[in-house]
């Protein structure tokens, strides 16, 4: 299996894992979809307390191994039910409850590097904001004056993790790259904070 085809699949149930398994949970118990970057994975920012930490899932009494299970059978040992949002959004993963969950773990460390990374910068673009990591297209971003910001693991338009910048409003001119805005992989940005700058100075 080739290195895209695995990051892809481990994107597959890792968003599935964000919405059947946190997400979704976390809806159905307090009323909020909002998922939040926790060091190398992500957590709910309201109950049930659940943290993704690399290939597990832990909560409060103890930690559950992901790869190679069903969303349902981790679900039922940590104590929720696997269930996705579909009455909330509709351009989800698609990730089914009965699915086996698949982490290959560069893979797997990829995509949380990207997270992480962009948590950083966001938080040091825009200090007064607070970065939300959302379940619908599992992003991790943030919005300034009409302009959204933030890192994706990739999807549909480009593959791999990227920055981006997306002014609600559509801009002209050699940065904006994309249809809605501006993008890069984040493995060719070395700063993504002057990234997030670069593009709140040209969006205006």
């Amino acid at each position: 299996m080739t290195e895209s085809s695995e990051l892809a699949r481990t994107r597959r149930s890792l968003h599935g894992v964000a919405e059947l398994l946190l997400a979704g949970p976390q809806f159905r118990t307090s009323g909020r979809i909002e998922l939040r970057v926790a060091g190398e994975g992500f957590a709910t920012i309201a109950e049930p307390a659940l943290t993704v930490d690399g290939p597990r899932v832990v909560t409060p009494s103890g930690a559950v191994d992901l790869p190679g299970r069903t969303y349902r059978d981790v679900a039922a040992e940590i104590g929720v039910e696997a269930g996705d949002l579909a009455d909330v959004y509709s351009d989800g993963p698609g990730v089914r409850p009965g699915e086996t969950i698949e982490l290959d773990a560069a893979a797997l460390a990829t995509l949380l590097r990207a997270f992480a990374a962009g948590d950083r910068a966001l938080r040091e673009f825009a200090p007064e904001e607070t970065p939300v990591l959302w379940p619908e297209h599992f992003d991790v971003a943030i919005t300034v004056g009409q302009v959204n910001y933030g890192v994706s693991p990739g999807d549909g338009f480009l593959s791999e993790p990227y920055a981006y910048v997306g002014p609600h409003e559509p801009r002209r001119g050699e940065f904006w790259n994309a249809p809605f805005g501006a993008a890069h992989p984040v493995r060719e940005v070395p700063d993504l904070a002057a990234f997030f700058r670069e593009g709140q100075a040209l969006a205006g």
